[in-house]
């Protein structure tokens, strides 16, 4: 029901950015969504990767302080106002959303990569009103 984040630490640095991005390259590990924040002094680069232990290994490995997280993959329909609504039930339930960022699963729906406080909570909460999350199957 979770997939598997890789994050990664990074100095805010030029060319920093494309090293990682090389490290995983030649590891063959292939990116499937990511997202990045930064400050003036590093970046959280959250990625979603087919093969998500392969990527902290070889980073690591290059001296990237990488980790993986545990996150939501969910499926949304393209209709107006449905991501307020299914906020809205997640949010009722006390369950706080940490951060979230899109996510391209190959088809033609959209889909969301969410963190929350309670991730076993908001799952079966998105499970019984219907939605389908992402597996770490379709990611891979």
């Amino acid at each position: 029901m979770y997939i598997k984040q890789l994050s990664v630490f990074i100095e805010n640095r030029e060319g920093r950015l494309e090293e990682v991005l090389d490290v995983l390259k030649q590891s063959g590990v292939n990116i499937v969504s990511l997202s990045l924040a930064d400050t003036s002094e590093y970046g959280l680069l959250r990625l979603l990767v087919n093969n998500p232990e392969a990527g902290k290994k070889a980073l690591r490995e290059n001296g990237f302080s990488a980790m993986l997280t545990d996150v939501l993959g969910v499926k949304l329909c393209h209709r107006v106002g449905y991501l307020q609504e299914l906020l809205e039930v997640i949010c009722k339930n006390g369950i706080n959303i940490e951060y979230m960022y899109a996510l391209s699963t190959g088809t033609d729906d959209a889909s969301i990569v969410i963190k929350t406080s309670d991730l076993e909570k908001a799952a079966a909460i998105l499970k019984e009103t219907a939605v389908e999350l992402v597996t770490q199957e379709e990611i891979a």
